[in-house]
């Protein structure tokens, strides 16, 4: 095994830059991945411009990413039942390289016949939304809005709402062009934000009962609109935060509907927390995204090594999903 690999490494420029970096090793409980094909997210792009010095950033070197599919390389002690050559995928930090290291707790098992190149773009998005509805005590029946559901994230939520057995799910985009995609993902209700008002939009879908559970992945004023969206004794979960961290919401909303508010953020969440959200993803959610029920939204497919303007493509906000990087064997 080399003891350098190639990384997408940030605190160069405005782009990722290709470089040599020294391969990590396990320690103890933790598995080392050859990876196979990486995945970007929300995060990536805020990460790499707070390190552009050409900006006013850091000009602090790090290796970017955070989910990635491959096989098990090399493990430390005390990893469980986990074998080297076990096809694997996940999220942790650092999986733009060819090798990333992981607690073996927040690995998964790679679903029979899943093209890493596609896996590699489900763990956060199943990991969050379904967390993010276990918080809410989901159950099978129940009606769910998300918003950003056109986002990568929310496109996983959508279909995995459906999975589980959600009666009505309604989604968000500010784009009317997306409603197809919407669709496909099991949205049942459309709402186009822009111009409308989501209270009423959600309503108006629920027979003015409003929904039982909201995903919010916007923030903002949008969180405020979701609070009289959502039926008496309702979860409202926020999970994302696209239009800013600060909301001014109505408390009347909040407490004459017997409201109850969650914030989640799991790439902060502590190890033995995040252990146990990724273990619920084993009884039913891994099995539908075998069945193929859970896909995610691909944007292009390009190699780790010729990352081009990957990174500007995910600026301006032109990716419909997410952008896929490769790592075949050298």
């Amino acid at each position: 095994m080399p003891r350098t690999m190639r990384a997408l490494v940030g605190g160069f420029g405005p782009d990722w830059a290709v470089r040599e970096v020294a391969r990590p090793e396990p320690g103890p409980g933790q598995v080392l991945i050859r990876t196979r094909a990486a995945a970007t997210n929300n995060g990536d792009i805020p990460m790499l411009d707070r390190a552009d010095p050409t900006r006013g950033g850091t000009g602090e070197a790090f290796v970017a990413g955070f989910e990635y599919a491959g096989t098990v390389a090399a493990l430390g002690d005390g990893t469980g039942d986990w074998r080297v050559g076990d096809a694997v995928m996940g999220s942790t930090p650092h999986s733009f390289a060819e090798y990333v290291l992981a607690d073996h707790r927040h690995v998964l098992p790679l679903p029979d016949g899943l093209d890493p190149a596609v896996a590699c773009a489900l763990p956060t998005g199943l990991l969050t939304e379904h967390g993010a509805l276990t918080a809410a005590g989901f159950t099978a029946g129940q009606s769910v809005l998300i918003t950003g559901a056109s986002a990568g994230i929310g496109l996983i939520g959508a279909q995995l709402a459906k999975a589980l057995g959600a009666a009505h799910v309604i989604g968000t985009t500010r784009a009317p062009g997306k409603r197809a995609l919407l669709t496909e993902a099991g949205v049942d209700t459309v709402v186009v934000t822009p111009g409308t008002d989501l209270s009423a939009a959600v309503l108006a879908a629920t027979g003015g009962r409003g929904v039982d559970v909201v995903l919010d992945h916007v923030g903002g004023p949008t969180f405020a609109r979701c609070l009289p969206a959502t039926r008496h004794d309702g979860h409202v979960v926020n999970i994302g935060r696209l239009d800013g961290p600060a909301s001014t919401i109505d408390l009347d909303d909040l407490s004459y509907r017997h409201l109850t508010v969650h914030g989640v953020s799991f790439g902060f969440t502590r190890p033995d927390e995040l252990a146990a959200v990724i273990a619920g993803l084993r009884p039913e959610v891994l099995a539908a995204v075998a069945r193929g029920a859970i896909r995610p939204v691909i944007d292009r497919t390009v190699p780790l090594t010729e990352p081009g303007d990957a990174a500007g493509r995910l600026r301006s906000g032109a990716a419909v999903g997410k952008i896929v990087f490769t790592l075949p064997d050298a």
